[in-house]
């Protein structure tokens, strides 16, 4: 039993990095698309939308692979996380599945319909409960989620739903507009793309507001965070985030005025990034926060070990396909002259 005890200190950390990094490239992949589907809701004309939609033609089904791939390793991982996570969030995540629904069915009936009208309310609506969804997924994990001395979920089907929570759904719906913004820049030309320039400045802004207020409210509602956030060497590590993260959204900002085309959506890569080490770090080594740790969830040393050596084959495999497939249909969206207005087809370059 000795022999297991550094393996039961270690791998659980290895998998909390591990289930981070899934989280982290879902959020940043399908991020940039939800925002475009939310964006389609504003497009001016169908050519427009149709523009929106080619840019994410070939890329939008791998992005959600993370998703998947993150699920199953949580169940496989973290089996009481697991069950007592789905069951708190019960309702967000259905929102969440409802939404990704939506936008699946759409994308595919849109192209082969007459009126594409309700196709088209269908995709934006969708990207629009899916985002809403991880919000207050994500809110709760600032919130907590009450159990009992099992780990097992004690509250009550509606306890994601607090202020802060819609606050938080609400910014990260803001996060993906600017980051779905930046996508549009580095794939449109002229005046569509001027357009995303400027839904890029005006969601900076807006989710710099959200970000300022759940990172000054944190701390003062939560007993843990507090805790977290005010005990040495981690407070010297949070305290330079938010300078880090100023110092990032000046930078996009400038970028943004500047017209430059690629480094808004490094920059913002960059920022989704520095707020994902704030959250690993402020929740570690909670897994079921602010009570259940990362230890006391995980599976058995040997299920673990097990799991990591698929894992460790596959995610150099799905790396590697997801940038073979952003390589391969790199360049920009452009409308194919016809003599018919209505007739433009988007075209990849």
């Amino acid at each position: 039993m000795e022999s297991f005890e550094p393996l039961q200190q270690f791998l659980p950390q290895v998998w909390f990095f591990i289930l981070g990094l899934f989280l982290f490239l879902y959020v940043l992949l399908d991020g940039f698309d939800l925002g475009v589907g939310i964006l389609s809701l504003t497009a001016s004309s169908e050519t427009r939308r149709s523009i929106l939609m080619t840019s994410l033609g070939n890329v939008w089904d791998a992005n959600e692979t993370w998703l998947v791939l993150m699920g199953g390793s949580l169940f496989g991982a973290f089996p009481l996380a697991y069950a007592t996570i789905l069951n708190a969030l019960y309702i967000p995540l259905v929102i969440m599945v409802v939404g990704l629904i939506l936008r699946a069915v759409s994308f595919e009936f849109r192209e082969n319909a007459n009126n594409k009208l309700v196709w088209n309310l269908a995709f934006g609506v969708g990207s629009f409960l899916a985002a809403l969804g991880q919000g207050f997924a994500l809110g709760s994990v600032f919130e907590g989620i009450r159990v009992d001395e099992a780990g097992h979920f004690a509250g009550s089907p509606w306890d994601w739903l607090t202020w802060r929570t819609v606050l938080v759904a609400l910014t990260l719906i803001q996060g993906y507009v600017l980051i779905g913004s930046a996508y549009l820049i580095v794939k449109t030309t002229g005046e569509i793309q001027k357009t995303y320039y400027r839904t890029a400045t005006i969601a900076t802004w807006t989710t710099l507001l959200g970000a300022v207020f759940i990172t000054i409210s944190t701390p003062i509602m939560s007993e843990q965070a507090r805790s977290q956030l005010f005990s040495p060497p981690l407070f010297y590590i949070f305290a330079a985030i938010p300078v880090l993260g100023l110092l990032l959204v000046a930078l996009l900002l400038r970028s943004l005025r500047r017209r430059e085309e690629n480094s808004p959506l490094v920059y913002t890569f960059l920022i989704f990034a520095l707020s994902f080490i704030g959250l690993g770090f402020m929740i570690f080594p909670n897994i079921i926060p602010p009570s259940v740790t990362i230890y006391e969830a995980a599976a058995s040393p040997s299920s673990l070990v097990f799991m990591l050596t698929f894992i460790g084959f596959l995610i150099p495999v799905i790396l590697s396909y997801n940038i073979y497939n952003y390589v391969v249909f790199r360049g920009k969206i452009v409308v194919q002259e016809t003599a018919v207005e209505e007739a433009k087809v988007p075209k990849p370059v």
